[in-house]
């Protein structure tokens, strides 16, 4: 019998990915993990290594100096996410006398390294600050476990495939397995220059370095990727222009942002280096998948809420996303992908444990919402960039999500959309926040199904909204109109069902009994995002959001802190959730509370500041804000986060009230307001229709000056008080 933990896919926190400060790497299907010194140190509960298609192809990669591992000095990821540089030193050396025999910071390793196509790179620079020549031996430690990611994140297998006898040549090894999928799945590692000795799990280097000199050393680590025929050097030289000038064209898609504060430009700089990142090249457009190492693929919901976050800024993943979902939206039934006609994916995996149905999510559709959510992206997208030719493309994927959401979306009957797996293999709780225990009633008793939870009304309200702004951009007037009626006649209902004026909020959702869950949650929040909320409810939902026992300092908790099961160490009952606290800030500000946003992007600002690379994570702790400490962090979130790493942006457009009208090709600023670490922010290269324009903002005390800086074509800036 599988454990509550096994059967929900639950990641066990064995050991703080925080405390190890990961590096990582990312290009197309593939990324990396390594320590600060740039290692892959297996073992229990270690993500490092590299992955291709949720298959850890190398699990342990180790170098050392004379037999000893390297002191760090200091290591980093370019600002633009391509390169990873460890500065390393040797300690000191002995003789079997104990005697030194060379002292520590004589000998300087870098180890550059990047990921292109499947493949890491690496040079190892070798130089001697000493006085005299130098002998010097660098080992290489290395292995493949071919690990199904479900593995690594804690589930166990009572069989597994074959591991094959390793190649090995003079320059180059390699290892391969067969899965019970009878996939082979193999690791090439090759070396230049040639190891003065090489096994299956070791690479050894002699080299003789003349004081004030240098030695290079080359590796280069495939997974699935053909091998190469030509010279290392000059391979690694060109193919990092080559994946420098990728990274560069995939950052050029957005608007740039530039301000007076260089902290904010550094956190608002690494915000769009991960998402270029994290957006991988499919046929349908870029990709955002969800976040490292946990989530490297296909999310329906994170990609959807990402892309609504970066619509400003980037509509071509707008679009990416869209073409992707249409394409892999559901046609039948299949209760073990808790699919239905219409429904759009949750999940995408390609390991060996999904394509053998060990896990379900080899095409799995248990989210309850990426199917309204789905429908809003659309909408969204054809409001800011007029797109009507391709969104008419997709019509019928639009109007057979429309239709699951009546057919099958309403369980009950009752006129909102609930949520219950169709097998006990599928996701138990089935909205973002999906924990086994993120439901619960004011006592703290677990909540029975159907369940339907107040964000995901707000989503459908926002469906059906757009549904009518697609249905008149048709010309169907009749349906636009039926949309239009029935996201009002929904707002009604629902304010009468989830507003509670004793908790002056709305409920977290209501069970499968219909009993309300009197619980203050952000998802209160999701239902100002939409513009579900009646505008009377938009105050005391905003003042019980920012009361202390939900506003931490650093951001929204997911659970008020009078709960009865708030735990501010916990994944969703009480933790801070970067998107989460986006979301709700674009609703402060759709009901006029711009400056309540404000307050959320300092603190969540302050919180990146404290943050290695400045990068958002997935999570952190819900503890309160205290006078020069920064904010606690979740041992395993996932760091960079697509939806994290749209946050800092998401929250300027809140702050700024901007919006687009593309008929007139106007960009619209109602009310704009800074907070107070930004005096100055220049916005360049906005595009609208076929024009762009950029924008200066100026904060003077309480007021915001609004200076046009150049345009191109017709676009216009038009402030709105």
């Amino acid at each position: 019998m599988l454990s509550q933990g096994q059967t929900q896919f639950f990641i066990p926190a064995t050991a703080s990915l925080a405390e190890r400060r990961p590096r990582t790497l990312k290009h197309g299907e593939s990324f990396a993990v390594f320590d600060h010194s740039g290692d892959a140190i297996a073992g229990p509960g270690s993500p490092e290594g590299l992955y291709y298609r949720d298959t850890r192809h190398l699990s342990h990669l180790y170098l050392t100096i004379n037999g000893l591992r390297p002191i760090l000095l200091s290591s980093a990821v370019r600002d633009d996410n391509t390169m990873l540089t460890c500065d390393l030193t040797n300690p000191d050396f002995f003789d079997e006398d104990g005697r030194v025999t060379v002292e520590h910071d004589l000998i300087h390793l870098r180890r550059t390294r990047f990921l292109w196509q499947g493949a890491i790179y690496e040079r190892v620079t070798v130089r001697n600050f000493d006085a005299e020549d130098r002998d010097i031996r660098i080992d290489v430690g290395f292995a493949a476990d071919f690990a199904d990611l479900f593995e690594i994140r804690g589930m166990t297998r009572k069989q597994r495939g074959t591991a094959h006898a390793p190649d090995v040549a003079d320059a180059q090894v390699r290892l391969s397995y067969v899965g019970l999928d009878e996939v082979e799945r193999f690791t090439h590692i090759q070396f230049e220059p040639v190891p003065d000795e090489l096994t299956s799990a070791n690479a050894r280097f002699d080299m003789t370095v003349p004081a004030g000199k240098r030695c290079t050393m080359f590796m280069r680590i495939c997974s699935n990727a053909a091998e190469s025929s030509q010279s290392l050097p000059f391979e690694y030289l060109a193919t990092l222009r080559e994946a420098m000038q990728g990274a560069k064209q995939a950052r050029k898609r957005s608007g740039a942002l530039r301000s007076s504060n260089a902290l904010f430009n550094e956190v608002a700089g690494r915000s769009v280096s991960d998402i270029a990142m994290l957006s991988t090249d499919t046929d349908y457009g870029p990709y955002p998948y969800a976040g490292i190492p946990w989530f490297s693929t296909v999310f329906g919901r994170d990609a959807i809420i990402t892309a609504l976050q970066m619509l400003w800024l980037d509509p071509a993943l707008a679009r990416g996303v869209l073409g992707y979902l249409a394409a892999h939206q559901a046609t039948s039934f299949d209760p073990a992908a808790d699919a239905e006609p219409g429904k759009i994916l949750h999940e995408v995996r390609r390991g060996e444990m999904a394509e053998l149905g060990e896990v379900p999510f080899r095409h799995y559709y248990g989210s309850i919402d990426s199917t309204p959510l789905f429908v809003m992206l659309a909408g969204a997208y054809l409001e800011r960039t007029g797109d009507m030719g391709f969104l008419r493309s997709l019509m019928p994927q639009i109007e057979a999500a429309l239709s699951w959401i009546d057919d099958h979306g309403d369980r009950d009957g009752d006129g909102f959309i609930e949520y219950g797996r169709l097998t006990d293999q599928g996701l138990q709780n089935q909205g973002w926040k999906d924990s086994h225990d993120s439901v619960f009633h004011a006592d703290g008793a677990i909540a029975r199904g159907p369940i339907a939870l107040a964000e995901v009304q707000a989503y459908v309200f926002g469906a059906w909204r757009a549904a009518a702004d697609l249905f008149e951009a048709t010309g169907d007037m009749v349906r636009a109109t039926g949309y239009r009626a029935r996201a009002d006649d929904l707002r009604h209902r629902f304010d009468a069902a989830f507003f509670d004026a004793k908790l002056n909020t709305y409920v977290l959702a209501l069970d499968g009994e219909k009993r309300p869950c009197r619980v203050r949650a952000s998802n209160a929040g999701h239902v100002l995002y939409t513009g579900l909320a009646l505008d009377e409810r938009a105050e005391s939902v905003v003042s019980t959001l920012m009361a202390p026992a939900s506003f931490s300092g650093w951001g929204v908790r997911t659970v008020a802190s009078t709960e009865a099961r708030y735990n501010p160490m916990s994944y969703h009952n009480g933790s801070i959730w970067p998107h989460d606290n986006a979301l709700i800030a674009a609703g402060f500000s759709r009901y006029g509370f711009r400056r309540e946003a404000a307050r959320i992007f300092e603190g969540l600002f302050s919180a990146a500041t404290y943050v290695d690379l400045m990068r958002l994570p997935e999570l952190f702790c819900g503890f309160p804000r205290r006078r020069s400490q920064g904010p606690t962090f979740y041992p395993v979130a996932c760091s960079p986060q697509a939806w994290s790493a749209a946050t800092p942006l998401s929250l300027v457009q809140s702050c700024l009230g901007l919006g687009f009208d593309v008929q007139k090709e106007e960009i619209c600023l109602r009310e704009p307001i800074m907070p107070a670490f930004l005096q100055q922010l220049t916005v360049r290269g906005l595009q609208i229709g076929a024009g762009a324009v950029d924008i200066g903002f100026d904060r003077m005390e309480d007021k915001v000056v609004v200076r046009p800086l150049g345009r191109s074509g017709s676009a216009r800036i038009v402030t709105i008080a």
